[in-house]
């Protein structure tokens, strides 16, 4: 086995996977953080805390979407 077989395996099963994850708790996040902010239209303090789910859920899917794309240049160039 050399290099670049074992390299692509663990980009395959165990990045990838982790990757997935990762992401579908960033977009369940930011969902939440929009589902708090419209039912507590009328508070503003849950309001404010429905907002920062929202940002934070974001940051975190542009974090995960920088991730994949660092991680395919890396492949592709390996």
């Amino acid at each position: 086995m050399n290099f670049n077989t074992l390299f692509s395996r663990i980009i395959t099963q165990i990045a990838q996977p982790i990757e997935y994850l990762l992401f579908a708790l960033a977009v369940i996040y930011f969902v939440w953080g929009v589902m708090t902010f419209i039912r507590n239209a009328d508070s503003p303090d849950k309001r404010a805390e429905g907002f920062n789910h929202i940002i934070w859920g974001l940051i975190g899917l542009f974090i995960m979407v920088s991730a994949v794309g660092i991680i395919n240049i890396i492949t592709g160039t390996l």
